[in-house]
């Protein structure tokens, strides 16, 4: 395992890598330290090494200054359900600037009345922007969380819509 921290425009997040792809991205925290205390959590002997990234950092600084990246990195999705992969996937799918609810990702992963199981399943998102969860929302187009996550999802989403 490998991680990197990287300033960007929303404040200091953290990547962590593994040979089979991108494992945890750390949303901004207010301190390096409270960043990398999230990016060891579970992984002892990860090392600084942005290498095995390659140019995800960059990406990631580009998209948050409000330009349209690809995301379309591979990810590392050990220990992850059936269940979960099926949900990441499929909000994987949703386009930059659009949302989609949680009874939609349901539907395309053949469990139609399974959407709260969707919520939970994106509660657990270790990928935030690679799986782009703040483009879930309620099936009254409202996005859903609370404090922090909350705020984080809507500002991703005013920033993409202001950038289409």
């Amino acid at each position: 395992m490998s991680y990197t921290l990287l300033d960007t425009t929303l404040g200091r997040i953290g990547l962590v890598g593994s040979s089979a792809g991108l494992r945890r991205i750390v949303l901004p925290q207010p301190s390096r330290e409270a960043v990398l205390q999230l990016v060891m959590e579970g992984l002892p002997g990860a090392i600084a090494d942005p290498t095995p990234l390659g140019d995800l950092p960059q990406r990631l600084r580009r998209y948050l200054k409000g330009e349209q990246v690809p995301f379309d990195d591979g990810l590392d999705l050990a220990g992850a359900s059936p269940f979960r992969r099926a949900v990441w996937e499929a909000t994987r799918t949703i386009p930059y600037g659009e949302t989609q609810s949680y009874g939609w990702i349901a539907q395309q992963i053949g469990k139609p009345s399974a959407f709260r199981a969707v919520g939970q399943a994106l509660a657990k998102n270790p990928l935030p922007i690679l799986v782009p969860c703040h483009r879930v929302v309620g099936k009254d187009s409202n996005p859903r969380g609370s404090g922090d996550s909350l705020k984080m999802r809507k500002r991703l989403l005013e920033m993409e819509a202001s950038s289409r």
